[in-house]
């Protein structure tokens, strides 16, 4: 598992642990999701947002999130290869399968 430092452009090692078993259970026994090279899950921390937006932070969160995922999907592209995106997962398995605490960072998106 790794995570993503923007500021460096850097994945960090989270742990060598693998999840092919816990990932698809998570998403509902959605076994295809088992099967890619990857997955990427996005996990957001509001209050970032919500400092400065206020009440319609969600809406920057999701359109931010849009972005990342149709980013994703044009570099899959453009490699050749294919991506898919899960709306389907149980949000407390997932939260604990990553390490986040389900109220000031949570998971909201994931993509095989």
């Amino acid at each position: 598992m790794y995570r993503y430092l923007p500021i460096e452009h850097k994945l960090l090692l989270v742990n060598n642990k693998r999840f092919p078993d816990q990932v698809p259970e998570a998403c509902w026994g959605q076994a295809f999701v088992g099967e890619s090279a990857v997955v990427f899950i996005w996990a957001t921390i509001p209050y970032r947002t919500e400092w400065r937006y206020s009440m319609i932070a969600y809406k920057g969160i999701l359109v931010d999130v849009g972005h990342v995922c149709q980013n994703l999907y044009l570099a899959c592209e453009a490699i050749g290869a294919g991506t898919c995106a899960v709306l389907a997962y149980e949000q407390k398995v997932m939260d604990d399968l990553i390490g986040v605490d389900g109220e000031n960072e949570f998971t909201i998106h994931l993509h095989q």
